[in-house]
């Protein structure tokens, strides 16, 4: 590890290693299998939720052909490691190349997922030239857990919004020796990205995401485009943004289902956006998986947000960023004034012109659009993703 001392007490980093006892999986296993289910939607599509035919598939292979251990083991077989920031436990992956002079980069995983859904970028990103790169697009990878989801901590006091996530990476990585660093995310980690360029922490000279993070200026709708941009966003607010509202609003009420049924915790896991759950159910119910976005890998995630019990401390960043917005409300954000990078994903929410992007971020450096992969762009087509991360940061080093 990079680090340029040793640390002590609360600023150490430890080794992190998952282990998780045979009771925890088989509760896990009763619990599948004790299951009490609706009766099947009325509608022949998702307008009524995750549909029956879906969950019915999922349980099943939950409780036949999947396996646990085979993900633990994974992510056991990369250097993960914890440190304390802020008072609170914080768990990485931190994975540096072989190659000389690779960019050390921090890669921030959204709600519903995880560090799960970046363990496919980790070869192309940090070993190109397995995957059809050259050495010189190498990075050294920080993938760290949001607080609240995964390994990390739940917080433990009010006040940890998307601001507070993006000043501790502004933390962690001086922390590591890194002094020269460029940042992405997607969902909310596009979030965090986009405060990590306003806040602009010293070290950081780029940022790239794959969510369109807007604030609170009026975008152009002039063009067929724009225009289609609209009205996928007002389509998507009103069909599929009941998660949204309810952790804005009520997250300790929706995390007593989470905490206690995994059904019901797969469900709404699930139910985030139209282009993902499609493909996600079609993995499930004909075996056609869309990219990386395999059974095992959805539940690889699904049971992580079990086993580490985050169901409801993940679901409360909504409230804490609702709430720092409304503080906000009326006044400008700081500019980013960091070359920013940004990728059209067409299965997103809302694909994004090029226009509103070089609005909100005056120092656009890098758009492109590509025709494939969705809101969980990095673990659907982590090849595409990883080609456009190189794309965008090429010139910066």
């Amino acid at each position: 590890m990079s680090v340029s001392a040793e640390q002590s007490g609360a600023t150490a980093i430890r080794p992190f290693h998952v282990e998780f006892s045979n009771e925890a999986v088989e509760d896990l296993q009763r619990r599948i299998a004790a299951v009490r289910l609706p009766s099947k939607e009325l509608v022949e599509d998702r307008s009524q939720g995750v549909q029956l035919a879906t969950i019915h598939e999922l349980a099943r292979y939950w409780t036949t052909d999947y396996g646990w251990r085979r993900c633990e083991a994974r992510l056991n077989a990369l250097p993960q490691f914890k440190t304390e920031i802020d008072g609170e436990e914080i768990h990485f992956i931190h994975v540096e190349s072989l190659h000389e002079d690779a960019l050390p980069l921090i890669i921030t995983h959204g709600w519903p997922g995880s560090v799960i859904e970046l363990l496919e970028t980790v070869g192309p990103l940090a070993d190109p030239t397995a995957h059809g790169g050259q050495a010189e697009d190498a990075f050294h990878l920080v993938l760290p857990s949001l607080p609240g989801y995964g390994f990390s901590a739940a917080p433990s006091e009010l006040g940890w919004d998307a601001g507070r996530f993006a000043q501790a990476w502004g933390k962690l990585m001086p922390r590591l020796g890194y002094t020269r660093y460029v940042a992405q995310g997607g969902d909310v980690g596009a979030i965090v990205t986009d405060a990590m360029g306003r806040q602009a922490p010293e070290g950081l000279i780029g940022i790239h995401t794959n969510l369109f993070v807007p604030g609170s200026a009026g975008f152009p709708t002039n063009t067929e485009e724009e225009r289609a941009a609209v009205e996928q966003d007002v389509t998507s607010r009103k069909t599929g943004f009941g998660y949204f509202t309810e952790q804005a609003t009520r997250p300790q009420t929706i995390g007593y289902a989470l905490l206690d049924s995994p059904i019901a915790l797969a469900a709404w896991i699930l139910d985030h956006d139209t282009d993902s759950y499609y493909k996600i159910s079609s993995a499930f119910v004909d075996d056609r998986p869309s990219g990386n976005l395999t059974r095992d890998h959805i539940l690889d995630n699904v049971t992580l947000y079990w086993l580490t019990e985050t169901g409801a401390s993940a679901a409360r960043w909504y409230w804490e960023n609702g709430q720092a917005a409304a503080r906000a409300a009326g006044h400008a954000p700081q500019p980013v004034t960091v070359p920013v990078g940004f990728t059209q994903f067409p299965g997103e929410r809302v694909r994004t012109p090029r226009s509103w992007v070089e609005q909100a971020y005056p120092t656009l450096t890098y758009f492109n659009k590509v025709d494939k992969g969705g809101h969980f762009a990095a673990w659907e087509e982590p090849e595409l993703f990883a080609t456009e991360i190189r794309a965008t940061f090429r010139w910066l080093r």
